[in-house]
């Protein structure tokens, strides 16, 4: 039932994976949102001129203001659909989120209108005589917001779209800016109270707050957030299914939109493994991610596991840093042999943020290094988390 729309109008509607079906996701969102809210705000509009009731005709502003919202989101889909160009290489995928980031401050600006409509009606109040047709609308009206809200988050879903998702939280403030007005329009009434700039002013608050926070939602992946743990863990559990592979480390995700995921890694082989042999295990984990539309790059690590010097001394410096912190981890660990030392080089990986500095950790390290041999000398290369 939630997909008859995408049955109806959407060639390959499960392949949600493939750009263009994400793209006819967000073209048939954003249509059903142009006519709906059209629809509504003629209708808004249209009794709140004829009875003079502000809110009514703010509400209805404010739906007019969706109908446009959906045209950007439209637009914004069309336009991420451009194939790559020598200017933008990996596509125009993220314009996806301008229009999110767009349809936001809408919100934002329909809220601040609305708050000032409502303080003028509260300083110069009215006499309003609503009749049961206007009534009728309102509750409509709450009905269609209501089911275009589960329709745009459904959708959002399904197709990962932060601007959908956005649109959703919208058409959920209507109902409550709606039903807000309804409530004023039945006391004013039955009881005779004017609490029509009042009931406005506390709408145009909640909506504030809410595209406050959509603006937030909505500027995070143009900035660059980290993957989800379900997502780093899922792709580390799949490169490590491969024979031949002994660890990851360094996973790198970035995105150019939300179907434009690109993945960079280290994958540790087996130093005595023919390089032809490893190479070809790389090329084949490479090629299986790109049938999941995920461009992974990797970069072949090899170390050394038949060493037994170099594996003792592996496991000592793994449990020195464990007992330091245990969500300090190492990688690309190696040995090299002097006349009258040796060194221990390796890379660290520090969270983003971190109590202790980089010298602080090297010491703390250096120091129970010297106790176990005063030969050893420590060479450390600090990396920063880049995922979450």
């Amino acid at each position: 039932m939630k997909q008859v729309f995408a049955r109806l109008f959407i060639k390959d509607y499960k392949s949600v994976n493939k750009a263009k079906v994400r793209i006819a996701y967000g073209k048939m969102a954003g249509i059903v949102g142009i006519i709906s809210n059209l629809a509504l705000s003629i209708a808004k509009v249209s009794i709140g001129i004829i009875i003079g009731s502000i809110s009514i005709l703010a509400d209805g502003i404010n739906n007019f203001s969706d109908a446009g919202s959906s045209l950007v989101t439209v637009i914004g889909f069309r336009l991420s659909a451009i194939p790559a160009d020598k200017d933008h290489p990996f596509g125009h995928q993220r314009i996806e989120y301008v229009s999110g980031l767009i349809v936001s401050f809408s919100i934002l600006a329909v809220g601040l209108l609305l708050m000032y409509n409502s303080i003028l009606k509260i300083i110069t109040p009215v006499e309003l005589d609503y009749s049961w047709i206007s009534i009728g609308i309102l509750i409509g009206a709450i009905g269609i917001k209501i089911w275009q809200g589960f329709f745009y988050r459904s959708n959002a879903k399904i197709i990962k779209s932060k601007a959908l998702l956005a649109t959703s939280s919208d058409s959920f403030n209507d109902v409550i800016a709606t039903s807000g007005v309804l409530i004023s329009v039945l006391i004013g009434k039955f009881f005779a109270v004017n609490l029509d700039g009042y009931m406005g002013l506390v709408v145009s608050i909640l909506i504030i707050i809410n595209g406050i926070g959509l603006v937030k939602d909505t500027i995070s992946p143009l900035i660059g957030e980290a993957p989800t743990p379900d997502f780093v863990t899922r792709i580390k559990k799949k490169i490590l299914s491969y024979e031949g592979v002994l660890g990851i480390h360094d996973l790198i995700v970035h995105n150019y939109g939300p179907a434009k995921t690109f993945i960079t890694a280290h994958v540790e082989v087996d130093s005595t493994m023919d390089i032809n042999i490893s190479h070809d295990i790389i090329d084949n984990i490479e090629h299986d991610f790109m049938k999941t539309e995920l461009n992974l790059v990797i970069h072949m690590d090899p170390i050394d596991v038949k060493n037994p010097y170099v594996h003792e001394l592996r496991e000592k410096v793994a449990d020195i840093i464990k007992g330091i912190d245990p969500v300090l981890t190492f990688h690309d660990f190696r040995i090299v042999k002097g006349p009258t030392h040796t060194n221990i080089i390796f890379d660290l990986v520090v969270p983003l943020k971190y109590d202790l500095t980089p010298e602080e950790i090297k010491t703390a390290i250096g120091t129970k290094i010297k106790e176990l041999d005063a030969s050893l000398n420590l060479v450390i290369t600090f990396d920063r988390e880049a995922i979450s």
